[in-house]
């Protein structure tokens, strides 16, 4: 099959990295020295998964990679609606797009049976961009658990963690979402396909709408948050906000807010990926993981208050800094 990764950092680079030593033909979008160093040397992967380079296509230009079965989007989710239209000529009949990105999905509402059903979120798809070029029923839904980082051009480095979850926005187990499974399987990760996958995306925002706006406006790790009273009363405000939007949107959490709380506890002196994002000087995706949540709120009229008070503070600072792009 052939797959383009569209972001080929961190995570773009991880599943590219795996699926070209499998011996698919996987074209790599990048740019800058990053580019430079994967055309020159491959991409040198280490860590968890073990060492090894591969020298997939890489390209800075779509059009030379042509139609694939799969595009996997591997960005920022501030950075996706920009570039949304440059994905034309990737896009073939029954090309797959799989969205592997953090926070909120545009997508959210395509399809849903209810009165929000195909509804936009302009904080997420400003101007309709990819609602209109990628077109949501291309998309399969992706929640994104490995931890990695790009530690020089052409090199990366695994973390931790080889899980992807899979899932139609249809709920439906299909063909195109049985072979990406399959495919990600061989290629060495953890790759369930959800008949849900809605609920696992709210899994994980749920512990992101507190975690990482708390952690770039204090610092703090993940442990120091969750054990210290105060932050911790503030970490649980905000999730329970977010448990109140996602109960009216028919979602039930499968734990309680509590053992959420411990579990990103009990991940250690752990920096999130926004305060990682603050302390590099890099734009921040904060209406993804926060606005969005409290938007959503206002759709289905729960209040927000502790939402909206650590997403203004935090896209204060975000200005402040240059790194906010809304």
């Amino acid at each position: 099959m052939k797959f383009c990764i569209y972001g080929a950092g961190a995570i773009g680079g991880l599943i590219g990295a795996h699926l070209a030593r499998t011996g698919e033909h996987v074209t790599l979008i990048a740019r800058g020295a990053h580019l430079a160093a994967m055309r020159e040397k491959g991409l040198k992967v280490s860590g968890h998964s073990g060492d090894f380079t591969v020298h997939p296509r890489v390209t800075e230009d779509p059009a030379e990679a042509g139609p694939q079965d799969f595009v996997i989007v591997a960005l920022k989710a501030h950075q996706v609606a920009a570039i949304a239209e440059k994905m034309r000529p990737l896009l073939g009949p029954k090309t797959a797009v799989v969205m592997a990105v953090n926070g909120l999905p545009w997508w959210y509402f395509y399809g849903l049976d209810c009165p929000l059903n195909d509804r936009r979120l302009p904080i997420v798809d400003p101007g309709d961009a990819q609602w209109k070029h990628i077109g949501p029923e291309r998309v399969i839904g992706c929640v994104v658990y490995p931890a990695a980082e790009v530690i020089a051009p052409g090199e990366l480095r695994h973390v931790e963690n080889d899980r992807f979850s899979l899932g139609e926005p249809s709920n439906q187990k299909t063909a195109r979402v049985t072979a990406l499974s399959k495919a990600f399987v061989a290629a060495g990760f953890k790759a369930p396909v959800k008949t849900d996958i809605r609920t696992e995306i709210w899994v994980k925002l749920w512990g992101n709408v507190a975690f990482n706006p708390l952690s770039a406006l204090t610092g703090g790790t993940l442990k120091s948050i969750a054990e210290d009273p105060a932050t911790r009363a503030v970490v649980r405000g905000v999730m329970d906000e977010a448990e109140a939007i996602a109960n009216q949107l028919g979602i039930t959490m499968p734990i309680p807010v509590e053992k959420r709380i411990d579990g990103a506890a009990g991940v250690g002196e752990h920096k999130t990926s926004m305060l990682q994002d603050f302390e590099r000087g890099r734009p921040v995706e904060l209406d993804a993981i926060v606005g969005a949540v409290a938007e959503l709120g206002r759709l289905v009229n729960v209040p927000t208050p502790m939402i909206d008070t650590v997403y203004a503070l935090t896209k204060h600072k975000a200005m402040k800094a240059g790194l906010y792009q809304g």
